[in-house]
Parts: structure tokens; C-alpha cells; sequence
């Protein structure tokens, strides 16, 4: 038995998509037919993501988003629906890091990272989780998709980025919640734990000496590509995931076995 994705008809709003990960998520749902929102703070280069998803048939819109700003929040996701119709697929991508020891931690970095990977996170979910409850109502068959981009690190504490574990923490745990409170309106919530990946973003230190030191400690020494996460996003944003609710499922390359 063979199964064809097919997201023609559905939008999928993803954020972070000016770079890295959500850059690819939003190609490859663009690529199975979706109507992608493409969200995030830097708008020209979403606008030449756009350019490129139209140039391979694809349909894409551009939205700004600062998941640090509830306003902003609100605001994106009414333009999204205004611009594509009813959101089907969030992508809940954004984050930041920083690296240190927990002894150097100002407010301001920990605010940095938790306002972006938790609290952001959780009220941009909150509000797509909102809208599509309303809509649940009138057509309680439709389905529904909210897919959390957390970590291995969240499942696993990383020496010199603390914070970053505990804010990928506390999105496993919000996804779980966030399953149980909304799985009977067809809203199913699980989460990407991603090991290792090598993007434009952090190419240049994974072939430095000290990223070189860092692959050979993985189990199998080396770091994935972003295509490796396609057939997991697909999966858990297709109606072919209507039993996975509350996963939390790791892409890691083993690394959360050691």
C-alpha cells in the first residue's frame, strides 16, 4: 500500500521561516500543495523565500512576526487568515539560543530565549489553537495540526546552553498539554526533537575546529541536513497522523539513546 501527501486545499503557517529549518518545513509543505504563510521578523527575506516556493509552482504569503510581541502574535495570525483562509498546519519553529555557562546568565539572556522559545511559542500556538477550535465547532470533522519544533536538548541537558534545554523542555512538556486540552477538536499537537542539524545558520562552526570536536562525539560522528526532517513533518502534518497526539519524537541520529 502506497500513501500520497496531498495538502492541496490546506495552509500551513510556519514561523522562524526567514532561515534554517523553517525555511525548509515551508518549501517542502509548499512542495505537497500547501499554502504556506511564511512568518517571521525579517520580511525581505521571506519575500525571497516567497519568490522562490512561486517559482516552483507553489503558493506562499508573507507575514512579519515577533513571537516575543503578543500583539504582533495576534496580529499575524489574523492577516494570515485575511491573506490565505483558515490556518490547517502550524509550524511552531522559532527559536534562539545562546551559549554559557549557567554561572553567566544575565536576566536579559534568559529572557532572551525563553521569551522566544516558550512563551512565544505557547501563544502562538494559543491563538492558531483558538481559531481552529471555532472552527472545530462548525465543522467538527475537519482536522487539524500544530507541530512544536523542540530539541534534543529538551530530552537531554547540552553542556553551555542550560537555558536553551530548559526552554525545550518546557515546550515537550506545552505540547503534551497542549495534546490532551485540545485533541477533541481534532487539534493534534506533537513535537519535532531534532539532534544535530547543519544549516546556513551554524555551517561555518560545524567546520571549525571545535564543531569538528563536538561531531565526533555523536553516535554515528556526524550532524543531519534539514531533508532528513521532511518525512516526519510530512507525516505529522498529514490526516494520516490522526492517532499521534502528545508524540514527542526525536530525529536525532541516536543521540538521545546515549
Amino acid at each position: 500500500m502506497s500513501t500520497e501527501v496531498n495538502f492541496s486545499g490546506k495552509v500551513a503557517f510556519v514561523t522562524g521561516a526567514s532561515s534554517g529549518l523553517g525555511s525548509r518545513f515551508a518549501k517542502v509543505l509548499a512542495d505537497a500543495g500547501a499554502q504556506v504563510v511564511l512568518a517571521a521578523r525579517r520580511t525581505e527575506r521571506l519575500k525571497e523565500l516567497r519568490a522562490e516556493i512561486e517559482a516552483s509552482g507553489g503558493a506562499a504569503h508573507v507575514v512579519q512576526l515577533d513571537v516575543t510581541d503578543y500583539a504582533s502574535i495576534k496580529s499575524a495570525l489574523a492577516h494570515a487568515e485575511t491573506e490565505a483562509g483558515h490556518i490547517d498546519i502550524l509550524v511552531n519553529n522559532s527559536g534562539v539560543s545562546s551559549t554559557q555557562r549557567l554561572v553567566d546568565v544575565t536576566p536579559e539572556d534568559y529572557a532572551h530565549v525563553m521569551d522566544t522559545n516558550l512563551r512565544g511559542a505557547f501563544f502562538v500556538a494559543q491563538e492558531a489553537a483558538k481559531r481552529m477550535i471555532q472552527r472545530a465547532k462548525a465543522e467538527p470533522h475537519r482536522q487539524h495540526r500544530i507541530i512544536n519544533i523542540a530539541s534534543v536538548a529538551g530530552l537531554r541537558v547540552l553542556s553551555q546552553i542550560g537555558v536553551y534545554c530548559m526552554s525545550k523542555a518546557g515546550a515537550v512538556q506545552m505540547t503534551k498539554a497542549m495534546a490532551l486540552e485540545w485533541g477533541r477538536y481534532g487539534i493534534n499537537v506533537n513535537a519535532i526533537c531534532p539532534g544535530y542539524i547543519e544549516t546556513e545558520i551554524n555551517r561555518e562552526y560545524f567546520h571549525s575546529e571545535g564543531g569538528q570536536k563536538l561531531i565526533d562525539m555523536l553516535p554515528r560522528k556526524r550532524v543531519g541536513r534539514p531533508e532528513d526532517l521532511d518525512g516526519l513533518l510530512l507525516l505529522l502534518a498529514s490526516d494520516e497522523s490522526r492517532f499521534i497526539n502528545g508524540a514527542i519524537m526525536t530525529a536525532d541520529d541516536g543521540m538521545a539513546a546515549f
